[in-house]
């Protein structure tokens, strides 16, 4: 029996082999380490771990399973709440969700609800476990637009309940940001397509390159016969701060910059898709997108590949573990500095990044304390490539194509929070495209929300 104030460790990659590959870093449990593992849960009767979880997965009862060494009866308890498991498994902030709330961790390390999570998918997976398809149609179409963790969530619960589901995605493969923004060392693109053929297996449509709005309008989706929609389709407009110097070459948003490599394949020799390579990589921000790009750049071949970012360390909302797997890359920190302008050489192409240290002051709405300037604490930074990763705006074409549709002053739709409701009574919304960028988990928490909602519509009607 192993120490149960401490979780059974899971192996990883070297850093110094990773920081060369886009394997994945995690390599997770194996039978024998999430047998053990599972042994340190309490079975809590009234679970906090169950309050902490977006979705409302039945933890216990899961890890219960694994204890056992029942692994397909604790894959059918995760799917009976969520969709996409080896998903949630990789890339859920559990630290401050499940096992934030997790009574271990009042004495000791939280039980690896995560690890557990992701060990029961990749196990599923590799028996060719599937979930169960409807027993009965309803007859009833709901369309799906934009297929990120939001949207496949949303599908997932209707398609199980017999609902018509038709999935409509702008870009030519489906997953949205799961597989345009999560680097491949963290949430493999293979992992992704298992999940999504998942959702096939059980009846959900796909229509790729597809842009409502555009391709064709929500009044020709309605002639076709759809009575319901779910919006879904994210943030993905890059923000930049609007400093001197910001449109020289070399300076790129990070959704440009993961995109190319995630979605593209633009770190292959063979990729068409080129992608900038630095010697000097100056990464803006402090958050998961940063974490990504930053290790990214690693990956690429930097030499230096630095954060930036105008807080300190212990106010980035990054995980600790992203932070954590950057610096054993060989990632740097400069943290309480702020980019004021870039320079470039002859060619237009950035050469340097003028920086500003920053000091804390009061805090801001969000409890955080504000930055404030320090004067004459200017210096420069060489970089070739900068990458901009300082938020992301909502998609702004779906919520303009549809006329009388209540949109806030930041261009997200405005929703009924317990419902996912929009002013007009078929439209129903949730994700980024509601709440800016978030995490692929409260993204889920609004599709099984609204999934719940749609159907009670029809019901009452």
């Amino acid at each position: 029996m192993a120490d149960s104030l401490k979780k059974v460790p899971v192996r990883e990659q070297d850093p110094k082999v990773r920081a060369t590959n886009f394997e994945e870093v995690c390599l997770g449990y194996n039978k024998d380490e999430a047998v053990e593992e599972a042994q340190r849960c309490l079975g809590c009767k009234n679970a906090k771990c169950v309050e902490g979880c977006p979705v409302s997965i039945s933890i216990p009862d899961f890890i219960a399973n694994v204890k056992e060494g029942k692994f397909e009866e604790a894959y059918k308890v995760i799917s009976e709440s969520s969709s996409l498991p080896a998903v949630c498994g990789r890339v859920c902030p559990q630290e401050s969700q499940c096992e934030g709330k997790c009574i271990r961790g009042i004495k000791g390390e939280p039980v690896s609800i995560g690890k557990l999570e992701r060990f029961v998918a990749d196990w599923a997976r590799e028996n060719n476990i599937k979930p169960e398809p409807p027993k009965e149609k309803l007859g009833k179409k709901v369309a799906v637009i934009g297929s990120g963790p939001a949207g496949l969530t949303c599908a997932g619960d209707l398609a199980k309940l017999g609902y018509d589901v038709t999935i409509f995605e702008a870009l030519h493969k489906a997953g949205g940001v799961l597989v345009y923004g999560i680097p491949e060392f963290r949430l493999p693109n293979s992992v992704v397509d298992v999940e999504i053929d998942n959702l096939k297996k059980i009846g959900v449509k796909f229509v790729t390159n597809f842009i409502v709005g555009m391709t064709d309008s929500v009044e020709d989706l309605k002639a076709e016969g759809f009575k319901a929609f779910y919006v879904a389709s994210g943030a993905g407009l890059p923000r930049f701060m609007n400093i001197p110097g910001e449109n020289y070459n070399g300076i790129l948003s990070s959704n440009e910059y993961l995109t190319r490599v995630n979605l593209m394949g633009a770190d292959s020799e063979d990729s068409d898709t080129p992608v900038y390579r630095g010697k000097n990589v100056v990464v803006v921000g402090g958050g998961n997108t940063a974490m990504d790009s930053v290790r990214t750049a690693k990956r690429l071949g930097a030499e230096r590949a630095m954060i930036v970012y105008r807080r300190s360390e212990e106010e980035m909302p990054a995980r600790l573990e992203e932070v954590k797997h950057a610096k054993e890359e060989g990632c740097e920190f400069i943290t309480l500095t702020n980019p004021v302008e870039y320079i470039a050489d002859e060619r237009g192409r950035v050469k340097q990044v003028r920086v500003q240290k920053m000091a804390l002051g009061e805090p801001d709405a969000s409890g955080r304390r504000s930055p404030v300037p320090v004067e004459g604490s200017e210096y420069t930074i060489d970089a070739d490539v900068v990458v901009v990763a300082v938020g992301v705006s909502p998609n702004p074409i779906v919520p303009n194509s549809v006329k009388g549709l209540e949109i806030s002053r930041k261009g997200t739709i405005v929703v009924n929070d317990e419902t996912m409701q929009s002013n007009l009574s078929e439209f129903f919304a949730g994700g980024d495209i509601v709440r800016g960028g978030a995490t692929v988990i409260l993204a889920m928490g609004d599709g099984r929300r609204a999934a719940k909602h749609i159907d009670e519509m029809f019901k009452a009607n």
